[in-house]
């Protein structure tokens, strides 16, 4: 637009594709129960995979490409503090983004994939920890980059997670009825809501498994590769 010439086409492209990606991913989830009964639930974990890593895989050699575009409306990275605040704020969005990926064997449909109905661990903390490990990640890297660009992409990221706040409990409700009615009951959206009213309290012995060992791994690991992965996606054609 001549008249906003920081407003660069990547600002729609990033939003259309968070809207392709939102429409797969949550739309494979609603079809689960009908597909798993077609094609069976390993099948339908592989068909899952084969749509929604590839549009998450484009997603963010896109957002890497294109995270500095449009109006700079902050630049906090040469003060003190700023990277220690968000490198630990990403640290722990993914402590909150990937509790459901413990069992790696149905993720990978070795073991058959299964919904499983719990209250342990993190959910005793949020009942939808990836929206709030989302909510994390995008105000941490709004902080750093302070773009035009990252803040659409942030806005579509945390509306889609809200829309799946809603979209989980409905198929939550639709597979487990009164006895996730009772899970719901006792656990919060936002984050130690339901500990402070009483109706949870954390035990932190759920939380010394090696599926939470292997998520801070990954973390470490993430942090050390980081920059080589920026390197890898601008050196695309």
């Amino acid at each position: 637009m001549a008249d906003l010439p920081w407003l660069t086409p990547s600002h729609s492209i990033m939003l259309a594709m968070l809207v392709i990606f939102a429409c797969a991913h949550s739309g494979l989830a609603a079809l689960r129960p009908k597909g798993e009964d077609l094609i069976g639930a390993r099948a339908y974990r592989v068909l899952f995979a084969l749509v929604s890593l590839p549009l998450a895989a484009l997603l963010i050699v896109y957002f890497i490409r294109h995270r500095y575009d449009g109006l700079q409306l902050w630049n906090v990275q040469g003060t003190p503090g700023v990277q220690v605040v968000v490198w630990t704020l990403s640290a722990l969005s993914f402590l909150f983004l990937y509790p459901a990926t413990f069992n790696l064997l149905e993720v990978a449909a070795i073991n058959k994939p299964q919904v499983h109905l719990y209250e342990t661990g993190i959910i005793r903390i949020t009942r939808h920890p990836q929206m709030v490990g989302q909510v994390i990640w995008c105000v941490a890297h709004t902080l750093w980059l302070g773009t035009t660009f990252m803040l659409v992409t942030s806005a579509g990221l945390i509306a889609h997670h809200l829309f799946a706040v809603w979209h989980g409990d409905r198929r939550w409700h639709a597979r487990y009825g009164d006895a996730f009615d009772a899970v719901k009951a006792r656990t919060s959206v936002i984050p130690f809501v339901a500990i402070a009213q009483g109706k949870q309290s954390l035990k932190w012995q759920e939380f010394l498994k090696p599926a939470y060992l292997g998520v801070t791994a990954f973390v470490l690991g993430f942090w050390w590769f980081h920059p080589t992965l920026i390197r890898w996606t601008q050196g695309l054609g």
